[in-house]
């Protein structure tokens, strides 16, 4: 009895000392420290957690539709992404910093520990200064009441931001779009959320940040992020650029609520005027004072990470018989945002699936019904860039029933040829475990 008493005294007082570490702002001596018991508790428990990890079942019938379509749709590609959603413990996670905290420490610590830059510190808004969009140089750088459709100003406590100037234009930091990757799976510590004060970083599938980089965000602009929940893309959009305006619509008044709890944790207040919470059906979504420079649709998908450890097979064939249902959903968002943005726009959708059907289709569909829309091809300015970290593919069903790859092809190949301009996927591989993420771009003509 006497030792448990003193195992438990033990456990307290580590309990209580790594939630005041998490809680507060880190300094590089006291993140360091969490960093280094994280990992020392880490290696002591190391045969539970692969244990718990490894028992943790996969849903058979989802597996079993995975394996039948999309062996035929990715070909070779398809038994090594199938080997890493099957084993989360090889799952990488990106860390976004917040440009609008002291972020010194945590970069240093992040280096310390083996993170890099996916991407080089570049004022993002500053790439395109002839006002004409060009290609990232591989050198530079998922239901509100009938009467609350109207967009909501984001609520927060006025002590957010209390550091920053009234006037966002006189002290906001240089726009720049900082996000710290692992060759390995190592998971940074999270940071909880505590009213009044910003967060430093997000933690998120570094993929994820790709549909932002496709969008090509300027200060000033008026910016659409239809399904915004839980808010990790609006964010890298902020980090980005500081827009005149950025909607930020989610109908689920749930998820409303976690939009509107991440906004809180990284948004300083001086800048809540220029960020709104719409809450309409993005599917019919209206704007009668605002046509948007940018629009961004990360519709919801059947996400393959997610759906493959539904709860019960019972979910899981659920799942699935809605599955069939999400392309008329995605095409009709999707019909939605080039509908309200500007002549010259663009408009970037993005999924988290594999699946040809929600991803190339639904572009190759609404297209048909907007002569005035045209898809830009993707790869030499994302997928080439950025083929040391990503392994990407054009989503193209002639690529699906073949073993070749033009994932895997070097840099100075001719791609031209290939028939990508619909999108580009971001495919699931060892070493390189981030996506799924698909993201197609789309101009509509002046």
């Amino acid at each position: 009895m006497f030792f448990l008493h003193q195992v438990h005294s033990l456990w307290r007082r580590i309990s209580f000392k790594t939630e005041k570490l998490t809680w507060c702002v880190c300094s590089r001596r006291c993140l360091t420290s969490l960093l280094r018991a994280e990992q020392r508790r880490g290696a002591g428990d190391k045969q539970v957690t692969k244990k718990g990890q490894k028992d943790r079942p996969s849903c058979q019938p989802v597996l079993d539709l995975f394996d039948q379509q999309y062996s035929q749709e990715l070909g070779d590609l398809w038994a090594s992404a199938r080997s890493v959603l099957l084993d989360p413990r090889s799952w990488q996670y990106g860390v976004m910093l917040n440009r609008f905290t002291a972020v010194t420490d945590i970069t240093q610590n992040l280096q310390s520990q083996g993170f890099s830059r996916f991407l080089p510190q570049t004022d993002v808004s500053s790439l395109n200064q002839t006002g004409k969009d060009s290609p990232l140089s591989p050198h530079c750088f998922s239901k509100c009441p009938p009467d609350d459709s109207s967009p909501q100003r984001v609520s927060a406590s006025p002590a957010l931001g209390r550091d920053l100037q009234p006037d966002p234009s006189l002290s906001l930091p240089r726009p720049s779009l900082q996000c710290y990757i692992h060759p390995h799976p190592l998971r940074f510590p999270s940071q909880a959320h505590r009213p009044g004060q910003l967060k430093q970083y997000y933690l998120l599938n570094a993929a994820s940040l790709l549909p932002v980089l496709a969008l090509q965000v300027r200060d000033g602009e008026k910016v659409l992020d239809l399904c915004s929940a839980p808010g990790g893309k609006a964010l890298a959009v902020m980090q980005c650029a500081t827009p005149e305006l950025l909607c930020c619509n989610e109908p689920d008044p749930h998820r409303r609520d976690w939009l509107a709890k991440t906004l809180e944790s990284y948004v300083p207040h001086s800048l809540h005027s220029k960020v709104m919470v719409s809450a309409q059906d993005g599917q019919r979504f209206q704007s009668e004072d605002v046509t948007y420079d940018k629009v961004l649709v990360d519709a919801p998908c059947s996400n393959d990470r997610s759906w493959l450890y539904s709860s019960s097979a019972q979910q899981g064939v659920q799942r699935l018989k809605e599955r069939a249902r999400l392309p008329a959903l995605q095409a009709q968002l999707l019909r939605s945002a080039l509908s309200v943005v500007r002549p010259g726009g663009l408009v970037v959708y993005s999924t988290c699936t594999l699946s040809s059907s929600e991803n190339y289709a639904v572009v190759e569909t609404v297209l048909k019904d907007f002569p005035d829309a045209e898809p830009e091809d993707l790869w030499e300015e994302i997928a080439i860039p950025l083929s040391e970290h990503f392994v990407f593919r054009p989503s193209h069903p002639s690529y699906g029933q073949t073993s070749h790859q033009p994932s895997l092809l070097p840099q100075n190949s001719d791609v031209s040829s290939y028939p990508n301009r619909l999108g580009i996927l971001v495919v699931p591989q060892p070493g390189r475990t981030w996506g799924p993420m698909f993201l197609s771009r789309i101009r509509r003509r002046m």
